[in-house]
């Protein structure tokens, strides 16, 4: 997509910025203790702790991943909202307050507090360092798919930007600054997406959209003469090539010298060539959008409705809707999307966007990318079975929301924290289905990178909520990440190196390892933001889900619920957690297609992993706890 650079998006975003990092240098005078650089020093409100929480788990994923999942796939992509969500139902009744009382500083303390083993110490400082990093690649993916049109640069330079952000944070104060801005930005989240919300349910729905600060570009359809299912000529056009992929025909066509791709389809009996955004590139690496240069921004912003039924009646617009209401048009209308198609044609590489007529019914209801109902196999029913499973386990075993616990007084207000966060973040996830839908409809999708659906929603409907949005989007990934990073730092210098190792750091040599740590990890999230490019962060981030459902959840479960469970039996089943999960992830069709392979010929169908690997790491937890209940018994 082509982006020109906003001013006031960018003096927003270097404002809060600015502002961000004024905070962290100012808390990070206080921050001389071990306790107070990885958990504030125990004495966060629990009230701010629970916006915290929310700002901290209001991620990349939430904010960019879900709207711009449930643009291109609708009630699939909310499905992640459903998921993320109830995942804190298992985190209030289940982990939070016996788990305030076990910790100090990390998820590693919390763990071993019984058994004090080196074996834990080890497998849950891996654990808590591998899915940091799993969590950390989609927000960096996030961060440079806002950069490009917030400040008009690439996307390596979002990554970087907000890489070094997050790294000065945390070096300078630690928990307290992450948990103040995690606080901020969570609150400023609910509160603009709620503004946006109230701009879509207003604007209502329109056949035309109005787009006063972007291009929108009316599509070109023709009526071949056709021999058979061939296009033979096209008034006014040159015909270069018709092409089939995978059952689909697309016609390349050329005029003025400009190459256009279009998808013949046959409506009503009656062939059409309905034109599709194309991005090419030659070997030589020289890239055109529809046919030209890039320089010439010949490529637009999409999504519109086709077709509006409103009480039995097609109309142009409707006017402002309630919220019941905008749910129920949108199901009786219709609406072009746009789906991908990648070929190679003579020395090019082609990617095609062509328009898919989708009626509301189907994208109000699951199946256009999880199929579970009609069209479903036995894979596709077990890869949504699987998703769901990691993301109502996930949530209550992610080492960074589980370090928050560790910020408040007492396990009492470790609840009321939790309570609290669910309240904010069930109100957030009702206002991404609206903004995911009114980005589908709105002409404001980016076909290249569904997670800017969000932020140019709103640049549709003015340069100042664009610029709030882009701004608190980037806040959205600095509090996460810097969440991450502590975790992840915490993991490092306090669990392995202090812990496992025995060095028996000195408070202040404990800061200092935890700042080396939060730059090495910081360094290599940014390296990972770059090579992920493209791909939804909600999916990316399903995968973070997964793997802290299989290591982390059987161990915490089984520590505070089962008496008989040992210290080879945790550690055991974080190994298998980790190694399964991460099997499962490495040979599945997404990461083949990474590797340049056909998708159709990885090993199994599985995008995720949980509905394997978390009942493996159950069944070793337990097992080898029986199996060491003599070791035990004969050491006490």
């Amino acid at each position: 997509m082509i982006y020109g650079i906003s001013y006031t998006a960018l003096i927003s975003f270097i404002l809060f910025v600015g502002f961000v990092l004024w905070l962290s240098f100012y808390l990070g005078q206080r921050t001389k203790s071990a306790s107070a650089y990885y958990a504030a020093g125990g004495r966060i409100h629990w009230a701010v702790n629970g916006i915290a929480f929310a700002g901290d788990y209001l991620s990349a994923a939430s904010f960019l991943g879900i709207c711009g999942m449930i643009a291109v796939v609708g009630f699939d992509g909310f499905l992640y909202a459903i998921g993320f969500l109830a995942g804190w139902i298992v985190a209030l009744f289940l982990i939070a307050e016996p788990f305030k009382k076990l910790g100090k500083y990390t998820f590693t303390d919390a763990l071993n507090s019984k058994f004090k083993s080196r074996a834990i110490t080890l497998t849950a400082s891996i654990s808590t360092l591998v899915i940091s990093i799993f969590y950390l690649i989609p927000q960096m993916v996030g961060a440079g798919d806002l950069v490009t049109p917030l400040l008009g640069l690439p996307h390596w330079v979002g990554v970087l930007t907000v890489g070094t952000i997050v790294i000065v944070i945390v070096a300078t104060a630690g928990m307290a600054s992450t948990t103040y801005v995690q606080f901020i930005k969570g609150g400023l989240l609910i509160l603009l997406s709620g503004i946006l919300t109230v701009y879509i349910l207003k604007n209502g729905f329109t056949l035309h959209p109005d787009q006063k600060n972007q291009k929108y570009h009316s599509f070109i359809e023709l009526t071949p003469v056709m021999e058979g299912d061939k296009v033979a000529s096209v008034t006014g056009w040159e015909l270069m090539d018709q092409v089939d992929v995978k059952g689909k025909e697309f016609v390349q066509l050329r005029k003025d010298g400009i190459v256009h791709w279009f998808n013949l389809v046959n409506s009503s009996s009656q062939y059409q060539l309905k034109e599709a955004l194309s991005i090419t590139q030659d070997k030589d690496g020289t890239v055109l959008y529809n046919g030209e240069p890039q320089s010439n921004a010949h490529f637009y912003q999409v999504g519109h409705l086709s077709k509006i039924v409103r009480d039995g009646q097609e109309v142009e617009k409707t006017g402002p809707l309630g919220p019941v209401e905008y749910l129920s048009i949108l199901e009786k209308s219709e609406l072009v999307r746009f789906t991908n198609a990648k070929f190679t044609h003579g020395n090019q590489s082609v990617s095609l966007y062509y328009q898919n007529v989708t009626p509301g019914k189907e994208f109000m209801l699951p199946g256009l990318k999880y199929k579970i109902g009609k069209g479903a196999d036995i894979w596709s029913k077990l890869d949504f079975i699987s998703l769901m499973l990691a993301l109502f386990l996930g949530t209550a075993a992610l080492p960074h929301i589980l370090i928050r616990y560790f910020t408040v007084r007492s396990p009492k207000d470790a609840r009321k924290s939790t309570i609290l966060a669910i309240a904010a973040i069930g109100t957030f996830y009702i206002l991404t289905l609206y903004m995911g839908l009114g980005a589908a409809v709105n002409g404001s999708m980016d076909v290249e990178s569904s997670n800017m659906a969000a932020p140019l929603l709103a640049r549709a409907f003015g340069a100042i909520l664009f610029s709030l949005i882009s701004a608190v989007a980037f806040a959205t990934i600095l509090g996460t990440v810097s969440g991450l990073i502590v975790a992840a730092s915490g993991a490092i210098a306090h669990d392995f190196i202090d812990e496992y190792l025995k060095k028996n750091l000195s408070d202040a040599a404990k800061v200092k390892a935890g700042k080396v740590a939060a730059f090495s990890v910081g360094l290599i999230a940014i390296l990972l933001g770059m090579a992920y490019k493209g791909v939804n962060v909600s999916f990316l981030v399903g995968w973070a889900f997964a793997i802290a459902a299989s290591a982390n959840l059987p161990a915490i479960l089984f520590l505070l619920f089962w008496k008989k469970t040992t210290a080879k039996g945790i550690a055991w089943s974080i190994v298998v957690g980790i190694v399964a999960s991460m099997a499962i992830i490495l040979t599945s069709p997404t990461m083949w297609d990474r590797y340049g392979l056909d998708p159709a010929d990885a090993m199994h169908h599985l995008e995720n992993p949980a509905l394997i690997s978390f009942p493996l790491s159950v069944l070793t937890v337990y097992l080898v706890s029986l199996a060491t209940q003599k070791q035990v018994s004969t050491s006490a």
